[in-house]
């Protein structure tokens, strides 16, 4: 049978029932994109014998506008109706911070009743993570500043508690938003509950100290996840320049896992993701280090996680 011709309860054909469909219906809410832009800066030092230290930033907007004006946000806004997704993120970032042009990954879609003042809003958000050094950041559209956050995460808080049909794992995490004159404060209780093979993990905002919208909460998650990510993928590269030493490697993955990382052993764990090129450092003070280069065929023959 011809599809077309198909007919529904009420005897309609699909093209009957689209012409006649009547949108209003269902309240539509609106849909928003949210980017968490992440890069990694080499701090000031004075004893130049020592390498840079690295520290993790995040780019942060100041709204300019009602509702939570004067507070900062995840750069953002509102999805048009004949836009996709993908394309609102990358016009609102180029709007808001002048980023263009860069890769983006979904991270999560957010979606709780009352998480805008303004109505009802679903949130798609986005994570990158760039080079810093080929970026040109100005405020524009509706943000009045844009700028770079040094951002820390800690568990301060962490208990099990065994249940009925598994257990929950309940922490707090303080993550420290903070520039040379600005400090944010945000803390999120992060539930999860085990039963069987079912994991549900909530988080809860406790605290948000200058931080708008719900946006402590996909911070901690984007955080997470970006912990995650670097242990099986390759992202940590797009925050190295063309050349880098595996010492500036390491740094990054130690700056993102918060915690310190055996050379011998990293050096094994990145060995098939770079490649060793015949450059070296020149710095003064220190012993000349060898340049490498990311190896964009390390997957070759691997499965893909």
């Amino acid at each position: 049978m011809d599809e077309c011709m198909l007919t529904n309860k009420d005897g309609l054909t699909e093209e009957e029932f689209l012409k006649n469909y009547d949108a209003d219906i269902f309240k539509r809410p609106s849909v928003t994109v949210d980017m968490l832009i992440f890069s990694v800066f080499d701090e000031e030092v004075k004893n130049y014998r020592k390498l840079p230290q690295k520290s993790l930033k995040l780019l942060l907007v100041k709204r300019k506008d009602h509702p939570y004006i004067k507070q900062w946000a995840l750069p953002g806004g509102f999805v048009a109706i004949n836009e996709s997704l993908d394309e609102a993120a990358k016009r609102e970032l180029k709007s808001e911070t002048n980023i263009d042009n860069i890769y983006m990954e979904q991270l999560y879609t957010w979606g709780d009743v009352d998480r805008d003042p303004r109505t009802r809003v679903i949130s798609a958000s986005y994570m990158a993570l760039v080079d810093r050094t080929l970026l040109d950041i100005k405020a524009g559209d509706d943000a009045e500043d844009a700028l770079w956050f040094d951002i820390k995460s800690r568990v301060i808080e962490e208990k099990k508690i065994n249940c009925e049909k598994g257990y929950t794992i309940e922490k707090v995490v303080d993550i420290n938003i903070s520039n040379k004159e600005i400090t944010l404060g945000v803390k999120v209780k992060v539930i999860e509950i085990f039963e069987g093979r079912v994991v549900k993990v909530e988080r809860d905002i406790i605290e948000s100290k200058g931080i708008a919208f719900d946006h402590a909460k996909i911070i901690e998650y984007a955080l997470e996840r970006l912990k995650n990510k670097i242990e099986y993928t390759d992202i940590a590269f797009n925050l190295m320049p063309e050349l880098f030493t595996l010492s500036e490697l390491q740094q990054v993955y130690e700056i993102i896992l918060d915690k310190e990382l055996l050379a011998a052993a990293f050096r094994r764990k990145v060995a098939e993701m770079v490649i060793e090129t015949d450059h070296f450092t020149k710095d003064a003070g220190h012993r000349p280090s060898k340049f490498y280069r990311f190896n964009p065929l390390w997957r070759n023959g691997k499965d893909n996680l």
